[in-house]
C-alpha cells in the first residue's frame, strides 16, 4: 500500500503529484527545484539552486522517515550541461560515500526556467 508524503518544510506540490511516495521499503520523491517551502523561487546560478533543492529534498525524505544517508538513486536535471562541476561540487557535499547510483541529464526546459531538478529514490531506516 502506498502512502503520501507531505511536508511543509518543502515546496507543495503545484500540480496532480505528491512530493513523495511510500510504498513499501521504498520513498520515491517527485522532482524537486529550487523554491523554498514558501513557494519562492531562489535566484542565483545553478551552485545556489542545487542547495535549494537538496534541502527541499531533506525535508521530504525527514517527512517520511528517512534521509540523504539512504538514497539509493538520484535523477538530476540540468538546463544547462555545463553547469555539471558546479552542481556536482554542491551535490558532493550533500551525498557521502557509498554514494547513491545516479544519473544526469541536460533537458530542454524546467519548470520556472530552473536551472536544476533532482528526484531520488531512498530506502527507508
Amino acid at each position: 500500500m502506498k502512502e503520501i508524503i507531505q511536508t511543509p518544510d518543502a515546496p507543495a506540490a503545484i500540480g496532480p503529484y505528491s512530493q513523495a511516495v511510500r510504498f513499501g521499503n521504498l520513498v520515491v520523491t517527485s522532482g524537486q527545484i529550487p523554491l523554498t517551502a514558501s513557494g519562492e523561487l531562489v535566484e542565483g546560478g545553478v551552485e545556489a539552486q542545487t542547495r535549494q533543492v537538496i534541502e527541499n529534498l531533506r525535508a521530504v525524505l525527514q517527512a517520511a522517515g528517512t534521509d540523504l544517508d539512504r538514497v539509493v538513486k538520484t535523477t538530476v536535471f540540468l538546463a544547462d550541461m555545463n553547469e555539471f562541476s558546479v552542481m556536482n561540487s554542491v551535490y558532493e557535499q550533500a551525498f557521502s560515500a557509498p554514494y547513491p547510483a545516479r544519473s544526469t541529464v541536460q533537458v530542454a526546459r524546467l519548470p520556472r526556467d530552473v536551472r536544476v531538478e533532482i528526484e531520488v529514490l531512498a530506502e527507508l531506516h
